[in-house]
């Protein structure tokens, strides 16, 4: 899954795209659609009318002597998808990307986006609203100084601002004769009222045994344990992120889009676990799993979410130290605790636990992956026989894989939206079609699909790009070269703990050799029925060391420009590495199990040790997804299966040698036995 807008460029890159989600599909133009100078003005019919809404959240601002009030486009726990309750900036600015910031003064209200997002904000925006072509603080800042006297303030929900954040709009403010204020009670909420979709309401449920690495108990006793071998001695641990609850105590629901969470936090002491959520909607048996009638060490005690904030100030008010991982608390809970009874990391203990997964917790995603190469190999098999006949677009294409997904045992939908895109829109690395906006899958044409799928048992994400017809060579070589990069890096042995960004390059060496690149992250983390962009794992900058037990995806890519795109992606289990003498060194194993396009492969710019891993992987994947093809009677299916794994082989220009067939022969053959 191309990487989204978690600040994750890796170092090497001067260029680079910062994003690891999937937004909505936009087209990018130059000439804003609306024309906001006519009477009346042309607006789109897509257009939202936000004059009442403004009008009203003015009317907020001056109860609060706000001269501007920022809304970002976040939930209260720095969530890469947010739930219908929590798009405030769509609801105010009628601009439904899922990126992008408004700023509202007493007179002008504006939008700041990236270039993904400028023609669909011109096509949902009145004329109460500018939009900016940038991002980051700095422009958003440089707009106020010049839109709002000396002495204003600048308000703001603390809830909706990481830390870092908040720390970059206090600094850029500075010396200014402006003023960020924190305001608890979100303006955008009041002016809402009763049209605001409700707060999620479904079950909160507890995994089956089967489907979780280690009890509730055991998980909270290890990081117990990591707080009383800390050399800064904290009393409690805060978590706010809500894939660190859902893992914590093995507990799911439905409140945020493609991820299986609830609105939550904890706190947890020695002596007592606080989690902070709605009670009403836990079953008696999910409250008997829980413990929570008691009040001992090992008892949860379920607090009212509306009173995190209340809590977390009256408990800092003791003799405590409280560790944060300062990644994902907002400034709504930093900001009442005193600093000096702060032990701050970026990453909390369970963020750094939940990366490494123990033997069980390996096989059950292993296990995953399994069932979705199906899915997709089954997705594979209908394309050829219906490309060609004309009746496939896009939307069609993502639909019919996310049913096929939907049809395998443990399915609980998809963990993004499929990115399906053929020709010319398969250079936008985040790209994803409508029903209304597609294009038809042509055998004449690249079609990159990026898709993936939560299971009970994990969180799956796979890239395939295909060719049908015959690709050019400039095409064939940037998709080998791309392959080439993912074996590389695949196949890579690097000392123990190594960071992601150090080893990155490994990736982008075949495509940098011909002056080649591509312009986003090279892998992400990825959970067992959790998040699929998973921190703190990956190829980014800041990545963490790489230890045995963690996944990682390894996607590589290309995209030129209004022609066509190219991503490889696979999920990689990081496994000890056989080394000739002794040492502490590790490799990939690839679980994800699809084969590539042998269509758009050249095999004579794979070296021998490629062209053997390539060979090596296509035996796995026969052996490991043969019989469980077989073994649900889908001889279709087996057949592609075995006609696209058949071991490649190089050949010289023209009419090989003998030798040269017996050679890669011998080679194909050895590497099976490997």
């Amino acid at each position: 899954m191309a990487p989204a807008h978690w600040g994750c460029c890796p170092w090497l890159v001067l260029l680079c795209v910062c994003a690891w989600g999937h937004p909505k599909p936009v087209n990018l133009g130059k000439e804003d659609v609306r024309n906001c100078s006519t009477n009346p003005p042309y607006l789109p019919v897509t257009v939202v009318n936000t004059t009442a809404r403004l009008k009203a959240l003015r009317q907020q601002m001056q109860t609060q002597n706000l001269s501007a009030y920022i809304i970002p486009d976040t939930d209260a726990h720095m969530s890469e998808y947010v739930g219908k309750y929590d798009e405030r900036r769509a609801w105010i600015t009628g601009f439904t990307g899922s990126a992008g910031t408004a700023v509202v003064t007493m007179g002008k209200a504006a939008v700041w986006t990236d270039s993904r997002y400028w023609t669909q904000a011109e096509r949902q925006m009145d004329c109460n609203w500018a939009l900016h072509k940038e991002v980051g603080t700095v422009p958003i800042v440089t707009w106020l100084l010049a839109e709002i006297p000396a002495g204003g303030f600048v308000g703001f929900d603390p809830f909706l601002f990481s830390i870092d954040t908040w720390d970059s709009y206090e600094v850029a403010l500075e010396g200014s004769n402006r003023v960020l204020v924190s305001i608890t009670t979100n303006l955008v909420d009041l002016v809402w009222g009763s049209e605001r979709p409700p707060l999620p309401s479904q079950p909160i449920y507890a995994l089956q045994e089967a489907f979780i690495g280690s009890t509730w108990q055991e998980k909270v006793s290890d990081i117990r344990s990591q707080m009383q071998k800390h050399q800064e001695a904290p009393t409690a641990v805060l978590l706010s992120a809500l894939d660190e609850t859902a893992w914590l105590f093995n507990l799911r629901s439905y409140d945020i889009p493609y991820n299986p969470f609830f609105r939550s936090y904890v706190l947890l002491t020695d002596s007592s676990i606080r989690l902070f959520t709605n009670k009403s909607r836990f079953s008696a048996e999910t409250l008997r799993y829980l413990n929570s009638s008691c009040t001992g060490p090992m008892c949860v005690q379920l607090e009212d979410y509306g009173q995190v904030r209340d809590s977390i100030q009256a408990y800092a008010a003791g003799d405590v130290r409280i560790w944060i991982g300062t990644r994902y608390t907002t400034y709504g809970l930093y900001e009442v605790i005193p600093e000096e009874k702060l032990v701050a990391d970026y990453y909390s203990p369970v963020m750094m636990t939940k990366a490494v997964k123990n033997s069980k917790e390996q096989a059950l995603l292993k296990a995953s992956h399994v069932r979705d190469a199906v899915a997709v190999i089954r997705y594979l098999v209908w394309l050829e026989k219906n490309v060609p006949k004309g009746t496939v677009n896009e939307f069609s294409g993502a639909e019919r894989v996310d049913q096929l997904r939907g049809e395998e045992q443990f399915s609980s939908g998809p963990s993004f939206q499929t990115i399906s895109a053929s020709g010319l829109n398969a250079a936008l690395a985040h790209y994803s079609p409508t029903k209304e906006l597609n294009r038809k899958l042509s055998s004449d044409e690249i079609y990159l699909l990026d898709s993936g799928g939560q299971y009970w048992d994990g969180t799956t994400d796979i890239t395939r790009t295909v060719h049908w017809g015959t690709p050019s060579a400039f095409q064939k070589e940037a998709y080998t070269r791309v392959l080439m990069g993912n074996i590389d890096l695949s196949r890579l042995v690097f000392p123990a703990t190594t960071s992601g960004g150090m080893v990155e390059a490994f990736a982008r060496r075949a495509l940098w050799d011909v002056g080649l690149n591509y312009g986003h992250g090279t892998g992400h983390g990825i959970g067992n029925f959790l998040c699929v962009h998973e921190l703190p794992v990956g190829f980014h900058y800041n990545s963490i060391g790489i230890t045995k037990g963690m996944f990682t995806s390894i996607e590589p890519g290309y995209y030129e420009d209004g022609e066509f795109g190219i991503r490889l992606e696979d999920v990689a289990l990081v496994v000890d590495a056989k080394t000739k003498y002794p040492g502490n060194y590790l490799t990939f194993e690839v679980v994800s199990l699809v084969p590539y396009d042998r269509n758009l492969i050249d095999v004579n710019l794979l070296s021998p040790e490629q062209l053997q891993h390539l060979n090596r992987y296509y035996q796995t994947i026969r052996e490991k997804i043969g019989p469980e093809l077989q073994r649900r009677q889908l001889p279709e299916e087996f057949a592609w299966l075995q006609k696209h794994t058949e071991p490649l082989s190089a050949r010289a220009p023209g009419t090989a040698s003998c030798t040269s067939v017996m050679a890669a022969s011998i080679l194909a053959i050895l590497s099976w036995r490997a």
